[in-house]
């Protein structure tokens, strides 16, 4: 255990967690999260960061791509956010995914998605779907990843890509993705007073905002109700004192039940999504070097796909 893991858990649990819990006002907690991360995470030097137009089917939605210096052969990774459906954003994630992208020689995109904030369920899955469907061509092959909510997405995605029979991507990663949006599981409640940054309050008002009227049992927001027989192979890793502790741990459980090949990582004491932290904190580098490894290890896309 590295000394920063407890400094960070301190940290969050005595700063960040209480603003999320009173924040009442989500643009402004969307900005602080933005300013934040710009000044925390700094993209590390030889990747570059530029705005580009996903377009498909006369559709088009704003992405950041991450490139590295060296020749990109790989695969693309398409991560997709967290940030609890109301914030978050490329801008917040970009340092962590450029971190996987130099470790494993890939590049990666950033979707930016409609927040709950200004379109609801269904929007922020019509855009990750379009989002897919505009790199899907890609030579080195697509790799699916998010963190939390983003995770969610991108497990709802990888759902989706097998119902509509869409080219499979090579993988899917999550960092402690929320799989289960009616909130069943036991650690929602046993381990609210561990994790160090969610609020489970405000986690149920702000999911509640993207959820709407909409049964949060729908595969289409719940991952761990969709089909993934014939899936690639999945990532998945979360800290045993999430309250998300049990979305992983289910749908690594039915994952594995339909005959999928999966990764599943449980760390001791690290908070919510500790691969972001990855500057200062030695464990989320490290879990970042694990990812990376994985994506190496995936097989090249196949004509038939």
């Amino acid at each position: 255990m590295s000394l920063m893991r407890p400094i960070l858990n301190g940290l969050l649990k005595t700063c960040a967690k209480p603003y999320l819990r009173w924040e009442q006002n989500l643009h402004r907690l969307a900005r602080s999260f933005e300013w934040q991360a710009s000044f925390l995470f700094p993209t590390p030097r030889g990747v570059q960061c530029e705005s580009k137009s996903l377009q498909y089917d006369g559709r088009q939605l704003e992405a950041t791509h991450v490139g590295v210096d060296r020749e990109q052969s790989g695969p693309l990774i398409l991560y997709i956010h967290g940030g609890a459906f109301v914030c978050g954003s490329a801008i917040t994630h970009q340092s962590m995914v450029s971190h996987i992208c130099l470790k494993a020689g890939a590049q990666a995109c950033l979707p930016n998605y409609r927040l709950a904030t200004a379109a609801p369920f269904p929007a922020a899955v019509d855009d990750v779907i379009l989002a897919y469907t505009a790199v899907m061509a890609h030579p080195g092959g697509v790799v699916l990843g998010g963190d939390s909510a983003g995770g969610n997405l991108a497990l709802v995605l990888l759902g989706e890509i097998l119902r509509q029979k869409l080219p499979k991507p090579l993988g899917c990663f999550c960092f402690s993705p929320v799989t289960d949006l009616a909130f069943s599981g036991e650690s929602f409640s046993s381990n609210a007073s561990s994790d160090s940054l969610i609020p489970i309050t405000r986690a149920e008002d702000m999911l509640n905002l993207y959820v709407g009227t909409f049964d949060p049992n729908l595969p289409t927001l719940s991952p761990l109700q969709a089909d993934f027989k014939g899936a690639p192979p999945v990532w998945l890793a979360v800290s045993d004192q999430e309250v998300l502790l049990d979305d992983t741990l289910r749908m690594a459980q039915k994952l594995r039940a339909e005959g999928v090949n999966v990764t599943e990582i449980v760390e001791r004491g690290l908070p919510h999504v500790w691969p972001i932290f990855q500057a200062f904190l030695p464990e989320g580098r490290a879990t970042l070097q694990v990812v990376a490894d994985w994506i190496n290890s995936l097989s090249s896309p196949k004509s038939d796909s």
